[in-house]
């Protein structure tokens, strides 16, 4: 029999987490989530582990990691992350408590207009950044801060970044699948159901990869 597995969400009362814990019940997976409120989780479960805390009030992170298969981070504050690194912070903290318990994969939500380590964005995704974009940048420096950790000193462990470019809520629009080129602006239940394939999948690991719908692929990723 297979052993059920855990899975350790950080963001999970979000709008891409929410759906991300539904499927994961869904698939017969067990969550422990970290919440500032449980209420705003409003899912009742006899798979879910809720952990009240938040990523600035952490509790024990040894014992939230222990037991899991796999941890998944989808934060994210705009207002907070203008002045402070709070999810490289995090990371910082969380890598070293997985390596501690034997947890091996980690996978990390970006966004779409976050450069990958020690490259340049695209010109026009540059553009949108620095201009309608502007007011998420210390959102993009804090996720790059953790590409650049993970990538230089993480790879050890078996991280996975999406770089995702979430547009809104509403019903699924296709599947998404990993691309290095082009990032689909997708709903947040098409990128929480992509984050639970690409967390299982191998072929992913220490990728920073964005993702675009399957049915405007055009040629190689």
């Amino acid at each position: 029999m297979t052993e059920q597995k855990t899975v350790l969400v950080f963001g999970g009362t979000g709008q891409t987490g929410q759906h991300f814990v539904r499927l994961c019940l869904d698939d017969g997976l067990r969550v422990r989530a970290l919440v500032r409120n449980p209420a705003q989780l409003g899912i009742i479960h006899p798979d879910l582990e809720v952990v009240q805390g938040s990523i600035t009030d952490l509790p024990e992170l040894d014992a939230l990691v222990e037991g899991c298969g796999f941890v998944v981070s989808m934060l994210g504050d705009a207002t907070t992350q203008r002045n402070r690194m709070i999810v490289t912070d995090l990371v910082r903290q969380l890598v070293p408590a997985m390596r501690r318990n034997g947890v091996s994969r980690l996978l990390h939500q970006a966004g779409g207009l976050s450069a990958q380590p020690h490259r340049r964005l695209p010109p026009a995704l540059w553009l949108i950044r620095h201009t309608i974009a502007r007011s998420f940048d210390g959102q993009h420096k804090d996720n790059e801060a953790v590409m650049r950790y993970l990538a230089d000193e993480a790879n050890d462990i078996e991280w996975i970044v999406h770089r995702a470019g979430i547009g809104s809520d509403g019903p699924s629009r296709g599947v998404l699948e990993r691309s290095q080129h082009r990032i689909s602006i997708a709903t947040f239940r098409d990128c929480a159901a992509y984050n639970l394939r690409t967390v299982q999948d191998a072929a992913a690991i220490h990728t920073c990869d964005g993702s675009r719908y399957a049915s405007s692929s055009t040629g190689s990723p």
